[in-house]
């Protein structure tokens, strides 16, 4: 069974690279460059694990999370908060609003696959 993720980015650099990867290692992937398009195909589609851009048009990242997380059809989606502005500190609190994990930007692609692979509970 193909386990979907949902990228939620609008940066088309990163939507490429986090899309080509997560292809290449068997995954189908969705793609929503706001956060209300990330409620809404979340909530339509229901993907296995999303990665979440913080910054984002419309809706940002955390509010855009908390309304997955709000919603009983959407609340245990693992999310795994992505930003370029990371600061020391930033893991603990994206966890402690709700998140699963963090990836700092640009995300080494060896990391986000083990992370997958971890919130997806797959073996290596």
């Amino acid at each position: 069974m193909t386990r979907t993720i949902l990228i939620a980015d609008d940066d088309k650099k990163s939507i490429k690279l986090l899309r080509d990867v997560l292809q290449a290692s068997g995954y189908s992937v969705a793609v929503a460059r706001d956060g209300r398009e990330t409620v809404a195909l979340a909530q339509e589609q229901k993907p296995d694990l999303i990665l979440m851009d913080i910054r984002m048009p419309v809706m940002d990242g955390i509010a855009a999370m908390k309304e997955l997380r709000a919603d009983p059809n959407t609340d245990r989606i693992p999310i795994i908060a992505i930003t370029a502005h990371a600061m020391r500190g930033d893991k603990e609190s994206f966890i402690q609003q709700g998140f699963d994990d963090f990836l700092a930007k640009p995300v080494d692609i060896h990391v986000l696959l083990d992370r997958v692979r971890l919130h997806l509970h797959e073996e290596e």
